[in-house]
């Protein structure tokens, strides 16, 4: 047993050090930090779901972004694949890591709750980041890549941002997200008014 939650570790360390690498360059909201915060978010959910497989839950979170369309030119989970493979993870957990991975996305799954708890899990994690201080940060951070003026990011937390605290999996999503949606709600109002003072 202790050995296998050894093993386990060392492809948990693996895996951030490789997501280190993967997003290097990135600074529009989706570096390599976002990754580490969606991994201690799905974490800390995992602990309140007994019935999760943790490993599948924390290899997911860390490489639900290594081949998001808007990044990477890849297909089929090429990245994440290469890595796991390079981990020799039996190819049954690859497939039910990459199944978690592909229920992540907002754009792509347009409302569908992912089949798996491990993907309800890292889903709810992922939208957590979106919410809250660090979801403001990333959403102008990633406007500003894009070279986005300041009112189109801010149609962005109505069009998304405003939604994802009705659309979490978890008991524990839920309440996490409820403080950071008050959190977006406070922020809003603070910039209308301040945008139409005269």
């Amino acid at each position: 047993m202790e050995q296998m939650k050894e093993e386990n570790n060392k492809i948990i360390e693996a895996a951030i050090a490789y997501i280190r690498e993967l997003f290097s360059s990135d600074a529009g909201g989706h570096d390599a930090e976002h990754t580490l915060r969606v991994y201690r978010n799905a974490m800390r959910i995992a602990e309140q779901e007994a019935a999760c497989d943790r490993e599948i839950v924390a290899l997911a979170a860390l490489l639900h972004d290594a081949d998001d369309h808007k990044l990477f030119a890849t297909e089929n989970n090429e990245n994440a694949r290469r890595f796991l493979e390079g981990q020799s993870v039996p190819q049954d957990r690859i497939e039910t890591i990459c199944t978690a991975i592909n229920a992540v996305s907002f754009s792509q799954n347009k409302g569908k709750r992912p089949e798996t708890l491990e993907g309800q899990i890292v889903q709810d994690a992922d939208r957590l980041d979106a919410m809250g201080a660090v979801g403001v940060a990333r959403t102008f951070a990633y406007g500003g890549e894009h070279k986005r003026p300041m009112e189109e990011s801010i149609l962005h937390f109505h069009e998304k941002l405003l939604r994802l605290k009705d659309l979490m999996n978890t008991e524990t999503g839920k309440k996490l997200a409820a403080e950071r949606h008050e959190f977006l709600e406070t922020f809003l109002k603070e910039y209308d008014k301040e945008t139409q003072e005269r």
